[in-house]
């Protein structure tokens, strides 16, 4: 059996770069890729994998911006320096046998997501994401594992139950509710994770949650009543794009070994 390993290309390189506190230079990038380019490599040989996905963002809108503009909204660009450097970053990449794989109008979740349920619905072995992305962890609820690179742990049904307090098939709708300041996801409006969960546990799920609030008294009815339009947007946006024509083949992303 084989072994499906996507990486997240952006966590790993946008985290490298941000953990050093060093203004902005062309030099802060280049030591900074030269780590991420490090990672790629340590991810490759720990996991031994039979084909490798380097997922990365295109750039530009995406089709949540078309649904919702104010999507992103808030969340600082990357730096210049280091975007003027991926190109040469994808190079490298390529230079060690890994096809990196960017499509335009969606998302690197969205290549990962598509990928990860094809290979596990053809039943070709394990599915391991490297990501700390809290996106991806719902695809652990189809048979995914999730590596966190930075603090070198597993993430599994188990630890998405203890972490979000539901089910991982559940974190969707969790992240519907509750929004995402960073993605500029709104949610519902003073519902938090804790309120999220405790909805979701009671009721079942998002659309069961959608169909008693009608019933649901105080505050918290009130704004679910009020904000569903809004609520409806969140779950759209939240939800990963699995059907996206990856221009790529199985043997494309075989991994040799470096």
């Amino acid at each position: 059996m084989g072994r499906l390993l996507a990486i997240d290309g952006l966590n790993i390189v946008r985290r490298v770069y941000e953990a050093s506190p060093e203004p902005d230079t062309a030099e802060k990038a280049e030591i900074a890729l030269r780590h991420a380019l490090s990672s790629f490599r340590t991810l490759v040989n720990r996991h031994v994998p039979t084909h490798v996905l380097p997922a990365f963002d295109f750039g530009g809108p995406t089709w949540r911006h078309t649904l919702y503009p104010n999507y992103r909204a808030g969340r600082a660009p990357m730096p210049d320096v280091l975007r003027e450097r991926l190109p040469e970053f994808y190079q490298k990449l390529a230079g060690i046998g890994l096809h990196v794989v960017m499509i335009p109008m969606v998302e690197a979740d969205d290549v990962i997501g598509t990928a990860i349920l094809r290979w596990l619905h053809e039943g070709r072995g394990d599915a391991v994401i490297a990501s700390s992305d809290k996106d991806l962890h719902g695809l652990i609820a189809h048979g995914a594992l999730v590596w966190d690179h930075f603090k070198s742990e597993w993430h599994d049904l188990a630890w998405v139950e203890r972490k979000f307090g539901v089910a991982a098939e559940l974190l969707p709708d969790l992240l519907a509710l509750m929004g995402d300041v960073t993605d500029g996801v709104p949610g519902v409006s003073k519902v938090g994770l804790k309120t999220a969960a405790k909805l979701l546990r009671a009721y079942g799920n998002l659309d069961a949650v959608m169909a008693g609030a009608g019933i649901l008294k105080g505050p918290l009815g009130e704004r679910l009543r009020k904000e569903r339009a809004t609520l409806t947007l969140s779950r759209q946006l939240v939800q990963l794009k699995t059907d996206v024509r990856l221009g790529v083949t199985w043997n494309m992303l075989a991994w040799d070994g470096l």
